[in-house]
C-alpha cells in the first residue's frame, strides 16, 4: 500500500478532482503527441475555456497568446486533432493530449512543430521526417 502524506501538495497529487493550476495569465501548457507513434506534435497553451471545450468536444482547443484568442485546432486548415486521451500532470499545471492528427500539426505544414534539431555546437539542422 502506498504511503499517504499529509501535506496539502501530496493530497492534491493523489486527488481525482480536476483542479488545473493556471498560471498568472490563466494558462496551462499542453503537449500534444501522436496517439500511434508517440511523436511530439506541438506544445501550446489552454485557458479554462479551451480545456473545457476540449473535454466536451473531443477535439483540441487552445488559447493563442499572440492573438489573445481561443482557437480550435484545424478550424481554418482542416488539420484537426481528435483527442484519444487527455492527462494532467501531478501538480495539475500541464496537460498531455494523445491525439489522432489529421494533416500537419505545424502551421508550417510539417507533421510536427519540432522539425529542427539543436546540435552540440548549437547549430540547427532539419530533422528527416520521412
Amino acid at each position: 500500500m502506498r504511503e499517504v502524506y499529509v501535506s496539502s501538495d501530496k493530497i492534491a497529487e493523489e486527488s481525482l478532482e480536476l483542479r488545473p493550476k493556471f498560471d498568472a495569465a490563466g494558462l496551462v501548457t499542453c503537449v500534444a503527441t501522436d496517439a500511434k507513434s508517440g511523436a511530439v506534435l506541438m506544445v501550446a497553451h489552454m485557458n479554462a475555456e479551451a480545456l473545457r471545450k476540449t473535454i466536451d468536444s473531443g477535439e483540441a482547443w487552445y488559447f493563442s497568446r499572440s492573438r489573445n484568442s481561443l482557437w480550435r485546432k484545424g478550424e481554418t486548415s482542416g488539420h484537426v486533432q481528435k483527442v484519444v486521451e487527455l492527462r494532467i500532470d501531478c501538480d495539475q499545471d500541464a496537460v498531455w493530449m494523445r491525439v489522432e492528427q489529421t494533416g500537419a500539426a505545424c502551421h508550417t505544414g510539417r507533421p510536427s512543430c519540432f522539425y529542427r534539431r539543436i546540435g552540440k555546437d548549437g547549430a540547427l539542422s532539419f530533422v528527416d521526417e520521412a
